[in-house]
């Protein structure tokens, strides 16, 4: 829907004026310089300039002002770090942008229980800081030094170690939320299974669109005995893709399993000088943790494995330090890009792990009918794909075909039984895609849950869904919406 069409002016200058009654004068942003800190997450592709920004401190302020935005009828957009990779938390044009960045505090530490309670601005790596040595917190995105807990909530954020340990959704046991009418409620809490529908399962990963976290219980692991990384390193793609297969179908069940392209090895290692050889076409990052014993009769499997499919390189980290580095270079790939190409779309799809091979070749083949290069850095061991298309945005049409070819790699992913995302969300930047994942009523289905939630369609409205759907339309065939007819809104 265009977002255009609700609200004055005058509306919003009078709301405006009753956020700052709220949350103070300091708080809330209008002028153009300081909105441009807001008007995209970390996918830059997407930009729009808010018509303000709020910060408000406490949930009760934030449930104050979704409150005033649905009086109003002015649609919002809740905002963590800002660190998203699909434009989940691009702003509306003529909306308000709520970040959450202000509410930073860890509530409560209870490591007799395995329960930590934060505010939705408390970064991801703060969460394993505040219980550490002990305990950690598995969930672990490349960018767990910046992203929040309350982005991690809404995308369903994973990580290296999500093969072995799961997802955002696994971990988070209880919601304090500010539901799109402003109403304050809590779902879940300590407990790990509380009766009735699963509620906590319909808000971790809907990307803001049925209200905004205000407080999150987590759970938290013990540490394990034994931590033991290596890195193998091959001369082809197919041949690392082999050692993943052969190491989950023996029975090995690593902390971690990342691999890395050569065009990823050779930005990475200049910024992370963990020694890795540039030049060689595959490296495979295998992490492996829990009791002494097991963990060393498995890692000798592992490095059997690794040379057996091709590997003549096997580093093993022989202290903290080298493990530090080697995922420096893992973490630092993303960033790193820059040093290659000035711009990059990065994409993120799954397969199933034994079509690595044949999807990677696919990959390459597309890269070369657009004439553009694409490095490959992803989570091997669950078939999560992160391929960074390079591109030049000052090169007539590159960005275009960055973008063509990003739809490229999912359908390949889709060709195959996968999935057109599998921890960076929907967001804008996939939601044309959604069709092709999905049947219409199968979207109908979402867009009733979603209304059940949001029926005035306020919050992070135009994402997620890829056609201009409102609450109270009659479900069933598509029918062309009255705002499509005059020009508003674009069916994808």
């Amino acid at each position: 829907m265009d977002s255009g069409a609700r609200g004055s002016t005058r509306d919003l200058r009078t709301l405006v004026a009753r956020m700052r009654q709220i949350v103070g004068d300091g708080w809330v942003y209008t002028d153009a310089h300081e909105l441009r800190t807001y008007e995209s997450d970390g996918l830059l592709q997407y930009h729009a300039v808010p018509a303000a920004a709020v910060l408000p401190g406490s949930a009760q302020e934030t449930a104050a002002v979704v409150r005033a935005c649905a009086e109003a009828g002015v649609p919002w957009v809740a905002r963590g770090a800002g660190s998203g990779l699909s434009g989940g938390a691009l702003p509306v044009p003529d909306g308000v942008l709520i970040v959450m960045s202000r509410m930073k505090r860890i509530l409560d530490v209870d490591l007799e229980n395995q329960r930590v309670c934060v505010e939705p601005g408390v970064t991801n790596a703060s969460v394993s800081a505040a219980v550490a040595p002990g305990f950690f917190y598995p969930p672990d995105p490349s960018s767990q030094i910046v992203c929040s807990i309350g982005g991690n909530v809404a995308e369903n954020s994973g990580g290296a170690h999500c093969f072995k340990y799961g997802f955002t959704t696994n971990y988070v046991t209880g919601l304090e939320l500010v539901l799109p009418d402003g109403e304050l409620v809590q779902i879940g809490g300590k407990a790990l299974d509380p009766p009735g529908y699963d509620l906590l399962g319909a808000f971790v990963g809907s990307e803001g669109t049925l209200g905004v976290a205000t407080k999150v219980w987590l759970r938290i692991v013990p540490s394990p005995e034994t931590v033991r990384t290596l890195v193998a390193f091959f001369d082809s793609t197919r041949d690392a893709g082999q050692a993943v297969s052969e190491i989950v179908q023996a029975g090995i069940v690593p902390g971690a399993i990342e691999m890395m392209d050569q065009l990823a090895i050779e930005a990475a290692e200049p910024m992370a000088r963990a020694g890795f050889p540039v030049g060689r076409r595959a490296a495979l990052l295998v992490e492996l943790d829990g009791a002494a014993r097991e963990c060393e009769t498995r890692f000798e499997e592992v490095t059997a494995i690794c040379a057996r499919c091709g590997s003549d390189d096997v580093r093993v980290a022989r202290d903290s330090a080298e493990r530090d580095r080697f995922w420096k270079a893992r973490k630092a790939a993303f960033p790193a890009m820059g040093r290659i190409s000035p711009n990059y779309f990065v994409q993120d799809g799954v397969i199933p792990r034994t079509k690595l091979p044949e999807v990677l070749a696919r990959i390459e083949q597309l890269a070369g009918e657009y004439g553009l290069i694409v490095a490959n850095v992803f989570h091997a061991g669950d078939g999560n794909l992160h391929p960074l298309v390079c591109f030049d945005s000052m090169i007539d049409g590159q960005a275009q075909a960055a973008e063509e070819l990003s739809g490229k790699i999912l359908e390949a992913c889709l060709a195959v039984g996968g999935s057109i995302t599998g921890e960076h969300g929907v967001g804008v930047d996939k939601k044309k895609h959604m069709p092709k994942m999905f049947s219409e009523p199968d979207l109908d289905c979402f867009q009733r849950l979603r209304c059940a939630f949001d029926p005035q369609g306020l919050a992070n409205p135009t994402k997620v869904m890829p056609t201009p759907r409102l609450c109270g339309e009659v479900p069933g065939p598509y029918r062309q919406h009255p705002l499509e007819a005059a020009g508003l809104a674009e069916r994808f």
